[in-house]
């Protein structure tokens, strides 16, 4: 179809409960098997921009990564622009945590049962993290602009609370075809709540391998 999502021709399909000051807006993300999907990203930002507060009014401006059975968790964390994380490593060895991303390059030292200071993100965008002494160990920290950013659950649904108007939704996933989100779709918010399925091209997820270096 040439994008990495489908929205049904950018066409909402409301579902009418009732109005409300804000309506709230749901987007049912599945992949192309129709499975749900967690861990997608949807973010809306108005077409007129003057019009969107900060995207600290909505989000919480301080998250925690732990580490645990040499993992990341969450997979994802959406923080605002100018947000900050710390990191906890509650696991049973030691873990250095980089990013080379542009968005936002670090790199620290973890002892099991240590936390970090926190790290601020002050770069709109998509930070992949990892561990130099654990390669299968990745998460993604999501930088977000617009207050109405949020996170699919394990079924798939994202719901966001935001005011009528005309605004650009985007998509992105770890694992989504091409690892960008693909080109904005309009969607019109009305005064009643909607959903909105979309489709996500994801790709096979590798084999995970399990590597230690340096002793630990």
């Amino acid at each position: 179809m040439g994008r990495e999502y489908s929205a049904l021709g950018a066409a909402l399909l409301l579902a009418i409960y009732g109005s409300a000051e804000a309506p709230t807006f749901t987007v049912t993300v599945s992949d192309q098997n129709g499975r749900a999907v967690e861990n997608a990203v949807v973010t809306l930002v108005p077409q007129i921009k003057t019009s969107m507060p900060e995207p600290s009014s909505r989000l919480a401006g301080e998250k925690k990564i732990d580490q645990r059975n040499e993992t990341f968790l969450p997979l994802v964390t959406i923080v605002p622009k100018g947000g900050r994380i710390v990191f906890e490593n509650n696991d049973q060895t030691t873990h250095q945590v980089y990013s080379f991303s542009t968005v936002k390059q670090f790199e620290i030292t973890l002892a099991r049962g240590q936390d970090s200071s926190p790290i601020p993100f002050d770069n709109a965008g998509i930070a992949a993290l990892g561990c130099n002494i654990h390669d299968h160990m990745i998460a993604y920290v999501f930088v977000a602009e617009s207050p109405w950013t949020a996170l699919s659950s394990a079924n798939g649904t994202v719901a966001v609370d935001l005011p009528p108007g005309n605004y650009q939704m985007q998509v992105w996933h770890p694992k989504i075809s091409g690892g960008r989100p693909a080109a904005p779709t309009p969607v019109v918010v009305n005064a009643q709540d909607a959903i909105l399925p979309v489709t996500l091209k994801i790709s096979a997820p590798r084999p995970a391998t399990r590597s230690h270096s340096g002793g630990y």
